[in-house]
């Protein structure tokens, strides 16, 4: 199991948000790649009353070194009050792909 690899989701209010935090992750190292998914609709609770927004998911891929300074950089980026922030550990990975990543992400 590799664990030094992740997949981080975040969601963000509109496309001109989503682009430019995907922008700044991959331009100052923090990521390797960053899809953009639009079409999301999300349900939560928030202050006590049910919302529903429609919102655009980034699926972020990084190393585990670099996630702290995403981490920041996300959350210095984006409009939310509380930003959804969610590192998944990759359990495995094509090789060649994972160390794709790690090269991506080495300047972080």
């Amino acid at each position: 199991m590799n664990h030094s690899h992740y997949v981080v989701l975040t969601t963000c209010p509109n496309a001109d948000t989503a682009g430019a935090i995907a922008d700044a992750l991959v331009e100052q190292g923090h990521a390797a790649c960053v899809n953009i998914v639009g079409g999301l609709r999300s349900v939560y609770m928030w202050q006590g009353a049910r919302q529903s927004a429609e919102e655009y998911l980034l699926i972020i891929k990084t190393t585990q070194a670099a996630y702290p300074a995403l981490e920041q950089a996300i959350a210095a980026l984006h409009p939310y009050e509380l930003p959804e922030i969610i590192a998944v550990p990759m359990a495995a990975g094509l090789p060649g792909y994972l160390d794709w990543i790690t090269a991506a992400c080495a300047r972080s």
